[in-house]
């Protein structure tokens, strides 16, 4: 028998929906993570599912199947649909059309879909074929749940995540380097679940030839690893980093040079299976800005980043950092390596507003999600 939601029960249709998208979350990109709930007019659940793998089925596809599996009839039902079902042949074929041809009544759709390919057509397609269509219920939290994916969408570049694990004065690390562990075991895991949903981890050379890091989920089961990439302007990083371990694609963004040695370690990179990329700034360095259009090109919604207080000022400075990612641990280490290397500043004006966001305790340290200001209102 269909599942009955109960009326004194604060979960709604799309409430429903958005959890279906949740468990979306580690494993979509670059397509969105989207949950699809349909139910009869009084509320009776005949199909769910959630966006499966990139190549995979989406959300509404999953729920269709869903009701075919149990033998529920969805001729005339309501679909409850967190993102705009797809107008549009990529590796799936339109969700727009498969809802068309179960008879589907009614979609309730979160928000349109930001891609240039659907961006209303699918819900056009749906009205001409006499489907009733309702937008906006949960379009905030699908919004925040894909805020990659919208800032891919409309500014041809990822949502730019910070993250900082510290103590309670600011010190990332003592003046010789250790920093090992200065949080506490539980945060460590939250935030390899934070990389998890990330398509992308960036990090610098520096880091690479410091703490020779692998740049990978561990610490919980994952269908795919996010993408390394790395800041490297002279091509410092080694051919034997513990970052080619993981199978996945590795970024090397580097500046132009031409000469003898630099060619050879460029060869001996790419001979790991990285890809080099030149973008060269008018100092010799990378161009960041460049580097976020570059990875939006190639599908990178999310991009977390775990550097060096040398690269993530050059963020922050260049405008390129839109949320921070901090873990603050009951501790003071007084002086040593800072978060971010912003100054010497000569006014307090001049120094980066945030807005707070959760504040959340994780084992015995705090996490905090702070965002720059206005960096959603795209």
């Amino acid at each position: 028998m269909p599942v009955l939601i109960d009326s004194q029960d604060t979960h709604t249709p799309m409430e429903a929906a958005l959890a279906q998208a949740w468990r979306s979350l580690h494993h979509t990109s670059p397509n969105p993570r989207v949950g699809c709930i349909i139910t009869t007019a009084d509320g009776q659940v005949l199909g769910q599912g959630h966006t499966q793998q990139a190549g995979g089925p989406h959300a509404e596809i999953m729920a269709l199947r869903d009701a075919a599996a149990a033998g529920h009839e969805v001729r005339g039902a309501t679909a409850y649909v967190t993102l705009e079902p797809c107008a549009h042949q990529g590796r799936t074929g339109p969700c727009c059309d498969a809802l068309i041809a179960a008879g589907i009544g009614r979609v309730v759709a979160s928000i349109k879909d930001p891609n240039p390919l659907v961006g209303g057509k699918g819900f056009a397609r749906l009205r001409a074929a006499g489907v009733q269509v309702e937008v906006g219920p949960g379009a905030q939290e699908s919004r925040e749940l894909n805020i990659g994916f919208f800032s891919r969408m409309v500014r041809g570049t990822p949502w730019v995540r910070l993250k900082v694990a510290a103590s309670l004065d600011g010190a990332t690390a003592l003046h010789n380097g250790a920093s090992q562990w200065i949080t506490s075991p539980e945060a460590r895991a939250d935030g390899h679940a934070w990389r998890a949903r990330a398509c992308a981890i960036l990090t610098g050379s520096g880091t690479v030839l410091a703490d020779n890091p692998r740049l990978d989920v561990r610490a919980l089961p994952t269908l795919r690893q996010p993408q390394a990439v790395v800041v490297d302007s002279h091509l410092q990083t080694p051919p034997d980093a513990l970052l080619f371990a993981a199978q996945r694609g590795v970024l090397i963004y580097t500046s132009s040079h031409q000469d003898t040695p630099f060619l050879q370690r460029q060869a001996a990179l790419q001979a790991r299976g990285a890809t080099v990329v030149a973008l060269p700034s008018p100092d010799g360095r990378v161009d960041l800005a460049a580097m976020l259009r570059d990875l939006g090109q190639r599908g990178i919604n999310e991009l977390h980043v775990e550097a060096g207080q040398r690269l993530n000022g050059a963020l922050l400075r260049a405008g390129l950092v839109d949320e921070l990612l901090l873990y603050l641990a009951p501790l003071l280490l007084g002086s040593g390596r800072g978060m971010t290397d912003l100054g010497p500043l000569e006014t307090l004006a001049q120094g980066q507003a945030l807005e707070f966001g959760p504040v959340e305790r994780v084992g015995n340290d705090l996490r905090v999600l702070a965002r720059l200001p206005g960096r959603a209102h795209f």
